[in-house]
């Protein structure tokens, strides 16, 4: 049984088939010949043997043009055509339309592009790249079928069922292929213009012809037979002449023709139809019609717009939360300051271990046969007390553990192994609020471009309760500068080493205001007057005795203990108390003055009177006796010893009536006493465990704090809210930026020159294929440029990462508020702004695509991209405490993104075992986005290769030249913000756990 296949997407209707308007024979390939389209089936044809309408000599009846003779062009053809075929008819009416209703059922010929019923088109294809190749006469014929029931003749006239589209493509008066496509809408412009959209297109070669095989260097039979999906067809309104030009839009024509897609000259319509349908139809108004002046908004764009909406939504949302806990915080906190101090200071066998590092081979441990897994002890058993008003000299030679032991008692993070006991016990139960300890490092680390009062007034606001007025603060503030002796400089920029201020005195001076502000109960100082000179260390060791001794009614004192280096005479009699190490165990703890000495002289260590008393004693810890050692161990060693102190104060281990005993090596807790039971050679201890009050204060009724595994147990919140630490912040970063204002103006210099400098150089690229090279090379040129200078970000973090481990180590802020006051003041003035400078100058002298639409996602894709570059400099430079590291590895990832960003090799033609490393790329989704922008906006190449014109589409060019996808925009925004959001946690995590001090 033979099976009848029909061309032209005709219908088998048995053994033959029903055929589209102008086409016959039993498989529907004849095209006809002359005559008219009311002759159905009796119409000429061109023989089978020779399927060419040039060959075969046909010509038009008068009033019928275009290929094949299908388009009326006067009202008398269609009325003469109609009434050949209806001779003999025993009704005049016409199908679809009753007789005598009144209704002119004259028929017209319709020559506007637009369709009543079903109308023909024929149009000549004139594009220069398919003449270079194809230089004789292609025309292309369509059918339009909006409503087959109201043709003159249905399936005669007309063909296929509502919204069909049919259309051939004629090489020299042969068809060369055919295509159809259903689902068709018409849109009408206000201008007689009209948009034919259609869905499900599908195309056939015809094989053996010019476009399809004839010619194998030119097969076209692959692309055309893969046409698909959707197809437009949009008409202008016709010209005095009676043709008009189209437009033949579909997603693979366009990437090859540009967004316009295959143009179409000389068109002309024609469509035999009944007046009273066009009367009809002109008084109603499609739906199509109504909204044809509107667009609607694609899905990426409600999607994107949704975005930014929530984002908007969910910033101001926690801007009301942050003024909300703000004004809370304001009006439930005390009023007024409180008095501070009264807190003794007691610590009992503290002991500090660092594991060893080996620094040695593997193989010379093993020859040597020594244990690099034995500890270093720092400390061993050091014990100690320091009453309020009272000030402690700590002294020892280098390495006696002098630093190590005020960080323990400081409550710093240890990298080691800490075991011991330190308590705070408080003298007076009207200061058992909460504890405060004041730290301050040997290194001043200040802000160089604040002033002495900025400064200090800047820890006041975060360090101070939330509730305090801030003329309060100013007073405490002004009150503490008075009393550091620093009114003259009040107003003096600190100044760095490039940018001379203040004297190191001064700086020093400051340093302690800083922690004096917070009026701590405890004051602890690491070798606050090394590298000053005798006075200006006399004038520190005045200003702690001022503040030891408080407001001289016995309110406000203060436990001061100092790391001393080598104190002078007069420096050394400030002090009451003397705690001497060497070795890491304490030799001495008792008064000061001569009772030192005197101590050590009954021991047969002879003191020559006169003699520096401080260097005494260094002499002794440099090289002490092995004997010393044991009577120093009897002296401090069990609970009851001997109160070195000279005070008649209970032993640290027995304060305030409480035995106090802490673990060696483990704890376990008591959940009914709230005690850390521990065990310590042999025999047990128990601590009251203080519980943290936040701001660095502990809690008020227990007075023990238990030194675990290297760090004291601190305080998880802050003084003041969350809003108010970044008003604060972001008030220092403006002032920083205002004062210093050479890097802002450099960044925005040098962006605008390279911008003139790189629009000079590409500056109105024209369009042909080395042009659009260009303009990719331009792109690939900001895109690298913005690598690059992000390094500048880099160092600022590295620069500033000690003033934030030291203003975070007491708990100024949270590390959140502090990156988000760096990214309004270091991202958007020092990186945005001259990316913007830098695009815009580049953009317009360049010539890219000229409108405002394209040029702002430009702008938006380079927004994305130096935000992603910002982050992850940002994450280098807090992972990596050596800058030098830092910068080396954002130098090496910046060549690597330009090597696999696609410009300078193809992306498909990277080795397989490499090509993965584009998706990790962040300049290639940058450079894809820029491309495909600048190519959406209908950029056609129009180019000469040997000899041949070229006119084609640039996405087709994107995509030759360099494996961009041209419907790849919006997935690169995507990525974009995933790198954006992978690098802006990584930030925040490594900030949080990992910036932080460690000693």
């Amino acid at each position: 049984m033979s099976t009848t296949t029909c061309e032209n997407y005709g219908i088998v209707n048995g053994s033959s088939c029903a055929c589209p308007v102008g086409f016959g024979g039993s498989t529907c390939s004849q095209p006809a010949c002359g005559g008219n389209i009311f002759q159905g089936t009796s119409r000429s044809l061109v023989p089978q043997s020779n399927l060419n309408l040039t060959a075969a000599g046909c010509s038009c009846q008068d009033g019928w043009t275009g290929t094949g003779c299908n388009v009326c062009q006067t009202s008398n053809a269609c009325q003469s055509g109609f009434s050949a075929v209806s001779q003999g008819s025993s009704g005049s009416s016409v199908a679809g339309l009753p007789d005598s209703t009144g209704q002119n059922n004259t028929l017209a010929c319709n020559t506007a592009p637009r369709v009543y019923a079903s109308g023909q088109m024929s149009c000549q294809v004139n594009n220069p790249t398919l003449q270079a190749i194809y230089p004789l006469l292609s025309t292309l014929n369509i059918q339009r079928t909006l409503d087959p029931s109201l043709s003159p003749l249905p399936n005669v006239t007309s063909f296929g069922s509502n919204g069909t589209m049919y259309a051939q493509l004629f090489y020299n008066g042969e068809e060369q292929f055919y295509c159809a496509a259903d689902s068709c809408t018409q849109d009408q412009g206000d201008s007689g213009t009209s948009s034919w959209n259609c869905n499900n297109l599908r195309c056939t070669c015809r094989p053996n012809t010019t476009f399809c095989g004839a010619v194998p260097a030119t097969n076209l039979t692959a692309t055309i037979d893969g046409l698909k999906d959707t197809v437009s067809i949009s008409c202008d309104a016709p010209s005095s002449d009676g043709t008009a030009s189209c437009s033949f839009k579909q997603a693979t024509i366009n990437s090859v023709f540009g967004s316009a897609g295959l143009t179409l000259n000389g068109c002309t319509f024609g469509e035999c139809v009944r007046q009273s349908v066009i009367d009809t139809a002109s008084g109603n108004s499609t739906s199509s019609d109504s909204t044809n002046g509107s667009s609607s908004l694609s899905g990426g764009v409600i999607a994107g717009l949704a975005v930014v909406g929530t984002l908007v939504l969910l910033a101001l949302l926690f801007l009301l939360l942050g003024w909300y806990l703000q004004r809370r915080a304001r009006r439930s906190g005390p009023k007024s300051s409180d008095t501070r101090g009264g807190r003794a200071v007691e610590w009992t066998d503290i002991s500090y271990f660092v594991p060893g590092t080996g620094h040695r081979s593997w193989v010379s441990r093993k020859v040597s046969g020594e244990d690099q897994a034995d500890p270093k002890v720092v400390l061993d058993n050091v014990s100690g007390r320091v009453q309020p008003g009272q000030m402690m000299a700590i002294l020892g030679p280098s390495g006696a553990g002098k630093t190590t032991l005020i960080e323990i008692l400081a409550g710093k993070n240890k990298s080691g192994q800490v075991t011991g006991n330190v308590s705070f016990p408080s003298i007076s139960s009207s200061h058992a609020s909460g504890l405060r300890i004041g730290f301050v490092p040997q290194q001043d680390v200040l802000p160089p471009t604040l002033t002495v009062h900025e400064s200090l007034l800047f820890a006041a606001s975060l360090r101070l309760p939330e509730s305090l007025p801030k003329a309060q603060k100013l007073a405490l503030v002004d009150n503490v500068i008075a009393k550091l002796g620093l009114t003259h400089i009040k107003d003096v920029r600190i100044g760095s080493g490039e940018k001379r201020g203040i004297s190191g005195g001064e700086m020093r001076r400051v340093s302690i205001g800083l922690e004096l502000v917070a009026r701590p109960d405890v004051l602890i100082l690491d070798e606050p007057t090394s590298g000053l000179d005798s006075v200006s260390a006399a004038k520190v060791a005045n200003v702690l005795r001022s503040l030891a001794e408080g407001d001289g009614n016995g309110e406000g004192k203060v436990a001061v203990i100092a790391s001393i280096h080598q104190p002078s005479s007069h420096l050394f009699q400030t002090f009451d108390q003397i705690l001497l190490l060497s070795h890491g165990r304490s030799l001495y703890c008792g008064p000061g003055g001569l009772a030192p000495a005197q101590y050590f002289s009954s021991h047969g260590i002879p003191y020559h009177e006169g003699y520096n008393v401080a260097d005494y004693l260094l002499d002794i810890a440099s090289d002490p006796p092995v004997g010393l050692f044991s009577v120093a161990g009897a002296r401090f060693a069990g609970p009851n010893n001997e109160n070195t102190s000279g005070n008649d104060s209970p032993n640290p281990s027995t304060a305030n009536g409480k035995e106090g005993y802490v673990n060696v090596n483990g704890s376990t807790t008591d959940p009914e006493k709230g005690t850390s039971v521990q065990a310590l050679d042999g025999y047990s201890r128990v601590a009251n465990v203080d519980k943290p009050n936040g701001s660095g204060q502990f809690g008020g009724n227990e007075n023990v704090a238990s030194v675990g595994r290297g760090r004291m147990k601190g305080s998880g919140k802050y003084a003041t809210t969350f809003l108010t630490q970044l008003e604060v912040l972001s008030g220092r970063e403006w002032k920083i930026l205002k004062r210093d204002y050479t890097l802002f103006v450099t960044h925005v210099a040098v962006a605008s020159v390279l911008g003139v400098f790189c629009g000079g150089l590409y500056f109105k690229t024209d369009i042909t294929i080395a042009g659009f090279q260009s303009r990719v090379g331009c792109l690939f040129f900001l895109g690298a440029l913005i690598a690059f200078s992000s390094l500048s970000a880099l160092y600022h973090v590295v620069e500033i990462r000690p003033l934030f481990l030291r203003e975070r180590s007491a708990s100024y802020y949270s590390p959140t508020a502090w990156l988000l006051s760096r990214f309004l003041f270091d991202v958007l003035p020092l990186r945005v702004v001259p990316t913007i400078i830098v695009s815009t100058i580049t953009y317009w002298m360049a010539g890219l695509a000229a409108d405002a639409g394209h040029f702002f996602k430009f702008l938006f894709i380079l927004f994305l991209y130096t935000l992603a570059m910002t982050l992850y400099n940002f994450l280098l430079g807090c992972l990596f405490t050596n800058g030098g590291i830092a910068i080396l590895l954002s130098a090496l990832s910046a060549l690597y993104q330009m090597t696999f960003a696609g410009f300078f090799v193809h992306l498909n033609d990277i080795p397989p075992v490499l090509r993965w490393l584009q998706w990790l790329c962040p300049l290639k989704y940058t450079l894809e986005a820029l491309a495909v922008n600048e190519v959406g906006s209908g950029l056609m190449i129009q180019d000469t290769l040997q000899g041949v014109p070229v006119n084609v589409s640039a996405s087709l060019i994107m995509n030759l030249l360099f494996g961009f996808g041209s419907n790849n925009y919006y997935r690169d925004v995507l990525v974009l913000f995933a790198f954006i959001a992978g690098f802006g946690l990584g930030v925040i995590g490594v900030v949080w756990w990992r910036v932080r001090e460690r000693r």
